[in-house]
């Protein structure tokens, strides 16, 4: 008997080892299969975290200035200081909107209400300049910006997860007109509805401005005739692109890619009107407190 509880404890002692060593082992899998799940979890939230939506870049408009007036150059670096700011908070949209939208999101939210802010900006540095000097002409062809690599592409094809991601937008800016259908008659420059509300989407009601206007000099009517029937274009165009992106966007869609770029538009066509009549007369005050509009529904 004595003899065999030696065998019998040194029996014991070697299962129990084995029993341990069999444990340490399963650890270690455990371990290096945790490790890597959390390598690839970190690898992949770093991939995220590096993606980057791209930038937006535009014509550079000081550069193709001719010589600017003094009397002009207060508005003109006021103007140029607006461009930079339109732009900087393009890319703030661009990086906060990530993942939203469909194919032409960036385009019609960010991109498009870009072109018409600039377009209005370009064009009241071309105003005041040509005040006391020649109007520089052509410079609305600087008013487009792009997307550089990295981000989703601007010309309407999906790339992506992106471009299948749900609608949301400020757009704005925005110059998304892929026109299709008619829009409005006329009657949204007096605030009338027009045929968009047959969709149910409301329409575009905008201030008359030719009832606020003082008596127009001859040698102006004609200009101002072709200010205001723009008015009333930019209105149906605001219709027809109210109905083509109905569904798109978030909250603030309508009013960040229709009516504010709209509002844009209008002010610098009312502006044309008033500098216009001031040629021969008398500039009219205040006008620019009718170029916001509002969605009617």
């Amino acid at each position: 008997m004595s003899r065999a509880l030696p065998k019998y404890n040194k029996r014991r002692v070697v299962v129990i080892g084995a029993a341990v060593a069999l444990a340490l082992s399963g650890a270690v899998v455990v371990n290096s299969a945790l490790a890597g799940e959390s390598s690839k979890s970190s690898g992949s939230t770093d991939a995220k975290t590096l993606a980057s939506p791209g930038t937006i870049s535009c014509p550079d408009v000081a550069s193709q200035l001719p010589s600017i007036p003094a009397s002009a150059q207060a508005e003109v670096d006021r103007n140029l200081a607006l461009l930079q700011t339109q732009i900087d908070e393009a890319n703030k949209r661009l990086v906060d909107t990530v993942g939203q939208g469909g194919a032409n999101f960036v385009q019609n939210a960010i991109l498009g209400p870009l072109e018409d802010k600039r377009v209005s900006t370009i064009d009241r540095i071309a105003i005041s300049i040509g005040r006391q000097g020649t109007k520089p002409q052509g410079l609305d062809a600087l008013a487009p910006c792009a997307l550089d690599a990295g981000g989703v592409a601007d010309t309407g094809e999906d790339t992506g997860e992106d471009a299948a991601a749900g609608d949301e937008a400020e757009a704005t800016p925005g110059a998304e007109e892929t026109a299709a259908e008619g829009a409005g008659d006329g009657a949204a420059e007096t605030g009338d509805d027009t045929g968009a509300d047959a969709a149910g989407v409301g329409t575009i009601s905008c201030p008359d401005v030719a009832s606020q206007l003082p008596a127009i000099p001859a040698s102006a009517q004609a200009e101002v005739d072709r200010n205001l029937a723009l008015l009333q274009t930019q209105i149906d165009e605001a219709n027809t692109r109210l109905q083509n992106t109905v569904g798109q966007g978030g909250a603030n869609f309508v009013q960040n890619a229709i009516l504010g770029p709209l509002a844009d538009k209008r002010v610098s066509t009312i502006d044309r009107i008033a500098i216009s009549i001031g040629r021969k007369g008398t500039k009219p005050q205040g006008l620019d407190a009718l170029a916001a509009c509002t969605l009617n529904k």
